[in-house]
């Protein structure tokens, strides 16, 4: 008759990414290029909240851009905070779980453009999300114990063979 034992562990029940895009605009004085853009010091948390995750977040643009006809330059600094809700599909109710939250792809200006006295901004970003929780899986029990292995006694001759085949005595590391 077959003995089952249950182990509780825990596991990822639920995972998936997303992908969110967003649009931004700053107002500046006669722009004339767009020179760089780069998004730094991206922060970000999760918690869940019935099937649904919540995840809030921050990160910083500079945008270095040229005016006055390409004569002067200067950089734009904007930090964009963002609230994100993800339902996950199916997720059982478990108190003890924990939401894992990753960057798959950190934050990045997709696209900008000069409109009128605007600078407008595409900033895309790629998170994967995990649920971790206690699970509870069975497995079948085998309680008959396999034979030992008998454990031989070394000869002490074969190692002295040993060091006499690997160990060169009297070895002068002067010689060129």
């Amino acid at each position: 008759m077959p003995n089952y034992k249950e182990i509780v562990t825990k596991a990822v029940i639920a995972k998936g990414k997303r992908l969110f895009t967003s649009h931004h605009k700053v107002s500046v004085s006669n722009p004339s290029t767009i020179l760089g853009c780069w998004v730094i010091n991206h922060q970000f948390s999760g918690v869940k909240k019935g099937n649904d995750i919540v995840i809030d977040g921050s990160y910083d643009v500079n945008i270095w851009y040229s005016y006055d006809n390409d004569m002067k330059t200067d950089v734009v600094k904007e930090t964009n905070s963002y609230h994100e809700v993800v339902h996950m599909r199916e997720v059982e109710d478990i108190s003890s779980e924990e939401v894992i939250i990753r960057s798959l792809k950190q934050p990045t200006c997709s696209s900008v453009e000069i409109e009128g006295q605007d600078i407008v901004y595409t900033i895309e970003k790629e998170l994967g999300i995990e649920l971790v929780g206690d699970v509870k899986v069975k497995i079948e029990a085998n309680l008959e114990e396999e034979p030992w292995d008998d454990i031989l006694e070394e000869d002490p001759s074969f190692v002295e063979t040993l060091e006499d085949d690997f160990i060169e005595e009297n070895v002068d590391v002067n010689k060129k």
